[in-house]
C-alpha cells in the first residue's frame, strides 16, 4: 500500500489469521504535545485490517475495501513504536469483519478497532 510507505509501515506478519503492522513514533505524525494523532493509528489500523481481509477473500472476489470502523481510543503515544495486530473475526462471502488492537513499545492497549470490510465482485 502506498499510503503505508509514506507513513514508515511495517510488515511483521502477514498470514490470513493474523496481520501485523508497525510505525514508529516520530514528531511529523504528531498532534499537539508530541501526541501521535489518532489519524495515524486509525490508518495502522486500517491498513492492518484491510491486509488481513484482502488474505481471507473468497477466491473469486476482486478486492476488498473498508464501509465500516470504530475506533475506541485507550491512551496516547508519545515515543516508540505503535503495534496493529488485526485478527478476522467473520469471513464471508459478502463481508469480512476484522478485530485490530493497537499497542505502544510497553504493550500497553492503546486502541482497539473493529471494521467491517465489503468484498468485492468483479464486473460482468
Amino acid at each position: 500500500m502506498p499510503f503505508c510507505a509514506t507513513l514508515g509501515v511495517r510488515a511483521e506478519k502477514y498470514t490470513a489469521e493474523e496481520v501485523g503492522l508497525s510505525l514508529d513514533w516520530t514528531p511529523a505524525l504528531c498532534t499537539t504535545n508530541g501526541i501521535l494523532h489518532g489519524g495515524v493509528i486509525m490508518a495502522l489500523a486500517d491498513s492492518a485490517g484491510g491486509a488481513c481481509a484482502l488474505l481471507n477473500l473468497p477466491k473469486d472476489a476482486a478486492g476488498t475495501s473498508t464501509i465500516e470502523s470504530k475506533t475506541n481510543f485507550l491512551g496516547a503515544v508519545r515515543s516508540g513504536t505503535v503495534t496493529a495486530v488485526a485478527k478476522p473475526l467473520h469471513v464471508g462471502g459478502t463481508t469480512i469483519v476484522v478485530e485490530t488492537s493497537v499497542r505502544d513499545s510497553s504493550g500497553r492497549l492503546v486502541a482497539k478497532v473493529t471494521q467491517s470490510q465489503i468484498v468485492l465482485r468483479p464486473r460482468s
